[in-house]
Protein backbone atom coordinates (compact mmCIF):
# COMPACT_ATOMS: atom_id res chain seq x y z
CA UNK A 1 0.00 0.00 0.00
CA UNK A 2 1.20 3.40 -0.74
CA UNK A 3 2.55 5.59 1.94
CA UNK A 4 1.89 8.77 -0.19
CA UNK A 5 0.12 11.78 1.90
CA UNK A 6 -3.06 12.96 0.59
CA UNK A 7 -3.18 16.27 -1.93
CA UNK A 8 -4.57 19.12 -1.01
CA UNK A 9 -5.88 21.54 -3.69
CA UNK A 10 -6.20 25.05 -3.21
CA UNK A 11 -8.89 27.42 -4.37
CA UNK A 12 -6.86 30.65 -4.94
CA UNK A 13 -8.65 33.91 -5.82
CA UNK A 14 -5.00 35.73 -6.59
CA UNK A 15 -1.38 35.46 -7.20
CA UNK A 16 -0.67 36.76 -3.62
CA UNK A 17 -3.24 32.91 -2.60
CA UNK A 18 -1.32 30.75 -5.08
CA UNK A 19 1.65 32.01 -3.42
CA UNK A 20 0.52 31.22 0.11
CA UNK A 21 -0.69 27.65 -1.20
CA UNK A 22 2.55 27.02 -1.86
CA UNK A 23 4.30 28.25 1.14
CA UNK A 24 1.78 25.80 3.17
CA UNK A 25 2.83 22.88 1.27
CA UNK A 26 -0.54 22.49 -1.05
CA UNK A 27 0.08 20.32 -4.28
CA UNK A 28 -2.01 22.02 -6.64
CA UNK A 29 -4.02 25.42 -7.13
CA UNK A 30 -7.15 25.91 -8.73
CA UNK A 31 -6.76 29.32 -9.92
CA UNK A 32 -9.76 31.50 -10.22
CA UNK A 33 -11.29 35.31 -9.95
CA UNK A 34 -14.53 36.40 -8.05
CA UNK A 35 -14.69 33.71 -5.70
CA UNK A 36 -17.85 35.19 -4.25
CA UNK A 37 -19.42 34.23 -7.81
CA UNK A 38 -18.01 30.67 -7.22
CA UNK A 39 -14.97 31.29 -9.75
CA UNK A 40 -14.53 32.65 -13.31
CA UNK A 41 -11.69 32.87 -15.30
CA UNK A 42 -8.56 34.95 -14.16
CA UNK A 43 -7.09 37.05 -16.76
CA UNK A 44 -4.13 36.30 -18.72
CA UNK A 45 -1.89 38.65 -17.05
CA UNK A 46 -3.03 37.08 -13.45
CA UNK A 47 -2.12 33.74 -15.01
CA UNK A 48 1.16 34.56 -16.52
CA UNK A 49 2.21 35.56 -13.63
CA UNK A 50 1.17 32.57 -11.29
CA UNK A 51 2.54 30.56 -13.72
CA UNK A 52 6.23 32.54 -13.88
CA UNK A 53 5.69 32.22 -9.80
CA UNK A 54 4.74 28.70 -9.34
CA UNK A 55 6.43 25.71 -8.45
CA UNK A 56 3.37 23.42 -7.69
CA UNK A 57 1.00 22.13 -10.35
CA UNK A 58 -1.31 24.87 -12.15
CA UNK A 59 -4.71 24.26 -12.69
CA UNK A 60 -7.13 26.99 -14.13
CA UNK A 61 -10.74 27.50 -14.48
CA UNK A 62 -12.94 27.75 -17.27
CA UNK A 63 -15.73 30.00 -16.12
CA UNK A 64 -17.00 32.85 -18.32
CA UNK A 65 -19.35 34.38 -15.77
CA UNK A 66 -21.37 33.56 -12.84
CA UNK A 67 -24.75 31.56 -12.58
CA UNK A 68 -25.30 28.66 -14.29
CA UNK A 69 -23.79 26.25 -16.94
CA UNK A 70 -25.90 26.47 -19.64
CA UNK A 71 -23.86 28.31 -22.25
CA UNK A 72 -24.25 30.31 -25.21
CA UNK A 73 -22.63 30.16 -28.32
CA UNK A 74 -20.67 33.09 -27.64
CA UNK A 75 -19.94 31.78 -24.11
CA UNK A 76 -18.28 29.10 -25.87
CA UNK A 77 -16.50 30.26 -27.76
CA UNK A 78 -15.05 32.19 -25.14
CA UNK A 79 -14.14 28.73 -23.17
CA UNK A 80 -12.31 27.55 -26.24
CA UNK A 81 -9.85 30.49 -26.62
CA UNK A 82 -9.31 30.70 -22.47
CA UNK A 83 -8.36 26.95 -22.95
CA UNK A 84 -5.88 27.74 -25.81
CA UNK A 85 -4.65 30.50 -23.84
CA UNK A 86 -3.96 28.60 -20.68
CA UNK A 87 -2.28 26.05 -23.01
CA UNK A 88 0.07 28.73 -24.46
CA UNK A 89 0.77 29.77 -20.78
CA UNK A 90 1.78 26.25 -19.73
CA UNK A 91 -0.74 25.70 -17.53
CA UNK A 92 -1.02 22.24 -15.79
CA UNK A 93 -4.86 21.86 -16.12
CA UNK A 94 -8.37 23.28 -16.94
CA UNK A 95 -11.34 22.77 -14.91
CA UNK A 96 -14.61 22.96 -16.93
CA UNK A 97 -18.23 22.27 -15.96
CA UNK A 98 -21.04 21.98 -18.84
CA UNK A 99 -24.96 21.34 -18.43
CA UNK A 100 -27.53 21.18 -20.82
CA UNK A 101 -30.59 22.58 -20.28
CA UNK A 102 -32.06 19.48 -18.89
CA UNK A 103 -29.49 19.27 -16.56
CA UNK A 104 -27.30 16.55 -17.61
CA UNK A 105 -24.21 17.04 -18.60
CA UNK A 106 -23.16 18.48 -21.75
CA UNK A 107 -20.98 15.82 -23.62
CA UNK A 108 -20.12 16.93 -27.13
CA UNK A 109 -18.81 20.43 -25.75
CA UNK A 110 -17.00 18.94 -22.96
CA UNK A 111 -15.34 16.59 -25.55
CA UNK A 112 -14.45 19.57 -27.37
CA UNK A 113 -12.66 21.57 -24.33
CA UNK A 114 -10.51 18.18 -23.78
CA UNK A 115 -9.13 17.85 -27.37
CA UNK A 116 -7.82 21.30 -26.90
CA UNK A 117 -6.87 20.77 -23.98
CA UNK A 118 -4.59 17.94 -24.76
CA UNK A 119 -2.32 17.62 -22.92
CA UNK A 120 -3.22 19.11 -19.94
CA UNK A 121 -5.47 16.77 -17.72
CA UNK A 122 -9.08 18.38 -16.95
CA UNK A 123 -11.32 18.59 -13.99
CA UNK A 124 -14.95 18.90 -14.07
CA UNK A 125 -15.85 21.03 -11.46
CA UNK A 126 -19.26 21.47 -9.51
CA UNK A 127 -21.21 21.92 -12.15
CA UNK A 128 -22.04 18.00 -11.28
CA UNK A 129 -23.64 19.57 -7.90
CA UNK A 130 -26.83 20.77 -9.62
CA UNK A 131 -26.74 17.90 -12.42
CA UNK A 132 -29.93 15.85 -12.53
CA UNK A 133 -28.54 12.57 -11.68
CA UNK A 134 -25.53 12.19 -9.77
CA UNK A 135 -24.29 8.41 -11.31
CA UNK A 136 -25.38 9.26 -15.09
CA UNK A 137 -23.31 12.31 -14.58
CA UNK A 138 -20.13 10.36 -13.35
CA UNK A 139 -20.56 8.45 -16.44
CA UNK A 140 -21.06 10.77 -18.54
CA UNK A 141 -17.94 12.39 -16.99
CA UNK A 142 -15.70 9.60 -17.47
CA UNK A 143 -17.22 8.99 -21.07
CA UNK A 144 -15.81 12.09 -21.96
CA UNK A 145 -12.79 12.18 -20.60
CA UNK A 146 -12.45 14.05 -17.99
CA UNK A 147 -9.60 13.38 -15.57
CA UNK A 148 -10.98 14.45 -11.87
CA UNK A 149 -14.16 15.16 -10.21
CA UNK A 150 -14.93 18.08 -7.90
CA UNK A 151 -17.72 17.79 -5.73
CA UNK A 152 -19.49 18.18 -2.30
CA UNK A 153 -21.65 15.00 -2.81
CA UNK A 154 -24.58 17.46 -4.69
CA UNK A 155 -24.95 19.16 -0.89
CA UNK A 156 -24.02 22.85 0.17
CA UNK A 157 -20.94 21.26 1.72
CA UNK A 158 -18.77 17.93 1.50
CA UNK A 159 -19.17 17.23 4.79
CA UNK A 160 -23.14 17.03 4.13
CA UNK A 161 -22.35 14.95 0.99
CA UNK A 162 -19.90 12.65 2.33
CA UNK A 163 -22.15 9.29 1.64
CA UNK A 164 -22.40 10.21 -1.92
CA UNK A 165 -18.80 11.27 -2.28
CA UNK A 166 -17.77 8.16 -1.03
CA UNK A 167 -19.93 6.36 -3.50
CA UNK A 168 -18.94 8.18 -6.72
CA UNK A 169 -15.59 7.25 -5.14
CA UNK A 170 -16.24 3.43 -5.74
CA UNK A 171 -18.42 3.80 -8.68
CA UNK A 172 -15.43 5.91 -10.62
CA UNK A 173 -12.70 3.10 -9.43
CA UNK A 174 -9.85 4.20 -10.68
CA UNK A 175 -11.17 5.71 -14.22
CA UNK A 176 -11.09 9.16 -12.21
CA UNK A 177 -10.49 10.61 -9.13
CA UNK A 178 -13.11 12.18 -7.17
CA UNK A 179 -11.95 15.28 -4.91
CA UNK A 180 -14.54 16.38 -2.17
CA UNK A 181 -14.66 20.56 -1.98
CA UNK A 182 -16.57 22.93 -0.29
CA UNK A 183 -16.82 23.46 2.99
CA UNK A 184 -13.66 21.53 3.76
CA UNK A 185 -12.03 22.63 6.51
CA UNK A 186 -9.80 22.06 9.32
CA UNK A 187 -12.48 20.72 12.03
CA UNK A 188 -14.21 18.07 9.43
CA UNK A 189 -11.07 17.09 7.17
CA UNK A 190 -10.46 13.93 9.38
CA UNK A 191 -13.50 12.44 9.40
CA UNK A 192 -13.89 13.27 5.07
CA UNK A 193 -10.96 11.12 4.94
CA UNK A 194 -12.04 8.82 6.69
CA UNK A 195 -15.62 8.03 5.39
CA UNK A 196 -15.05 8.82 1.83
CA UNK A 197 -11.49 7.46 1.26
CA UNK A 198 -10.60 9.31 -1.20
CA UNK A 199 -7.05 10.75 -1.91
CA UNK A 200 -7.56 14.52 -2.90
CA UNK A 201 -9.03 17.42 -1.17
CA UNK A 202 -10.31 21.02 -2.55
CA UNK A 203 -10.20 24.19 -0.34
CA UNK A 204 -9.52 27.66 -0.14
CA UNK A 205 -8.22 27.72 2.86
CA UNK A 206 -8.65 31.67 3.49
CA UNK A 207 -8.24 33.96 6.65
CA UNK A 208 -8.58 37.93 6.41
CA UNK A 209 -5.65 40.22 6.40
CA UNK A 210 -5.68 43.77 7.45
CA UNK A 211 -5.58 46.37 4.45
CA UNK A 212 -2.81 48.70 4.62
CA UNK A 213 -4.66 51.53 3.90
CA UNK A 214 -4.01 54.71 6.81
CA UNK A 215 -6.51 56.98 4.96
CA UNK A 216 -10.34 55.34 4.93
CA UNK A 217 -13.31 57.17 3.57
CA UNK A 218 -16.32 55.47 5.42
CA UNK A 219 -19.20 57.34 3.61
CA UNK A 220 -18.41 55.17 -0.05
CA UNK A 221 -18.78 51.40 -0.11
CA UNK A 222 -17.35 49.64 -3.63
CA UNK A 223 -18.41 46.54 -2.42
CA UNK A 224 -20.93 44.48 -1.58
CA UNK A 225 -23.35 44.84 1.62
CA UNK A 226 -21.84 44.39 4.68
CA UNK A 227 -18.40 43.45 2.79
CA UNK A 228 -14.86 44.57 5.01
CA UNK A 229 -12.97 46.68 2.12
CA UNK A 230 -10.51 46.62 4.53
CA UNK A 231 -10.42 43.53 5.25
CA UNK A 232 -8.36 41.60 2.50
CA UNK A 233 -8.80 37.81 2.30
CA UNK A 234 -6.13 35.69 1.19
CA UNK A 235 -5.59 31.93 1.62
CA UNK A 236 -3.57 31.64 4.71
CA UNK A 237 0.03 29.68 4.78
CA UNK A 238 -0.52 28.48 7.69
CA UNK A 239 -4.04 27.63 7.58
CA UNK A 240 -3.15 25.16 4.41
CA UNK A 241 -0.11 23.52 7.16
CA UNK A 242 -2.69 22.78 9.40
CA UNK A 243 -5.72 21.13 7.22
CA UNK A 244 -2.49 19.19 5.29
CA UNK A 245 -1.24 17.59 8.44
CA UNK A 246 -4.53 17.04 9.97
CA UNK A 247 -5.59 15.37 6.98
CA UNK A 248 -2.52 13.71 6.36
CA UNK A 249 -2.60 12.08 9.75
CA UNK A 250 -5.88 11.24 9.25
CA UNK A 251 -5.01 8.88 6.02
CA UNK A 252 -2.70 7.24 7.71
CA UNK A 253 -4.67 6.26 10.47
CA UNK A 254 -7.20 5.09 7.93
CA UNK A 255 -4.22 2.97 6.63
CA UNK A 256 -2.67 1.48 9.61
CA UNK A 257 0.45 3.43 8.77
Amino acid sequence: MSSSPLLLEICAGSVTSCLAAQAGGAGRVEFCDNLLEGGTTPSYGAIASARDKLRILLNVIIRPRGGDFLYSDVEFEVMERDVRACKDLAVDGVVIGLLTADGDIDVPRTKRLIELAVPMPVTFHRAFDVARDPFKALEDIILAGCNRLLTSGQQASAFEGRELISQLREAAGDRLVVMPGAGVRLNNIAQLVAETGCIEYHTSGRAPFPSGMRYRNERVKMGGPGQDEYAIVETSADLVKQIMAEGNDAWKRLHGI
